[in-house]
């Protein structure tokens, strides 16, 4: 058996520590900082095993030099042909991986970047910039089709599969999402209660697919009414659900 750990970095970051449970081994995802990976590990006495890269942004890679200086044999998996030149272990889509007794199967996700992976299965969804909990990353290298190919993917996982993204942005994902549907019943209960959670300090996170289907905009091009609150300026008649995705992703840029 595994569990998961947040480690908080930087103002918003979670690094994601895979913990198997039967031994004193952790994986972590996408760690920005080692300072934070080290703390967890020398107060819960484990030790690294490994470390999951989802996409080459350096706040979901810096850390992974100094971590290295304490535990210089372990892999480093990450995705194919990545601008980030740290990973020992490449990865393609539909590759699979066991982490800690666990076997993940590995996504493609371009849109935020254009070497964006997930590590899936139908528990447990480490999404990095892709998904968030009521949104999605900025396209920084991928198009808006892109993105919403990738988004569809994942869309598919079941709902009770808990989501591991590697921000806490889920409030202000859920202004804008109230923007969009101010109707939305299931949008208004989640936000109390993230906004409980972040008054007691702790995460919003994980989130689960069930929940981002019913609140996440990026996730809800196929609704009928999800234009229905498109400022002015954005106003146009798309042919595609994936161009309505692209109406969205352009509102919040500016929202």
């Amino acid at each position: 058996m595994a569990q998961v750990e947040p480690i908080k970095a930087f103002n918003d970051n979670y690094i994601w520590a895979i913990c198997n449970s039967n031994d004193k081994t952790t994986w972590v995802v996408d760690p920005g900082q080692s300072q934070p990976v080290l703390n967890f590990l020398s107060k819960n006495q484990r030790t690294l095993s490994g470390i999951l890269i989802t996409h080459h942004h350096w706040d979901h890679t810096d850390g992974v030099a100094e971590l290295l200086k304490y535990f210089p044999a372990i892999p480093i998996y990450g995705p194919k042909d990545s601008k980030y030149g740290g990973i020992t272990h490449p990865l393609t889509h539909d590759d699979t991986i066991n982490i800690a007794g666990i076997i993940f199967k590995v996504l493609h996700t371009p849109g935020h970047t254009l070497d964006h992976i997930c590590y899936i299965n139908d528990d447990l969804a480490f999404t990095g910039d892709t998904l968030f909990s009521g949104g999605c990353g900025r396209l920084f290298e991928g198009t808006a089709e892109q993105m919403w190919h990738s988004l569809e993917s994942l869309k598919k996982l079941p709902d009770t599969c808990h989501v591991y993204c590697t921000h806490e942005y889920t409030l202000a994902n859920l202004a804008f999402a109230h923007a969009v549907e101010p109707e939305n019943k299931a949008l208004s209960d989640y936000t109390v209660w993230c906004q409980q959670q972040r008054e007691r300090d702790l995460p919003t996170l994980p989130t689960n697919m069930g929940n981002e289907r019913a609140i996440n905009p990026f996730l809800r091009s196929d609704q009928t009414n999800i234009l229905a609150h498109l400022p002015a300026y954005l106003k146009s008649a798309p042919d595609s659900l994936w161009q309505k995705f692209a109406l969205l992703r352009q509102w919040k840029d500016t929202f």
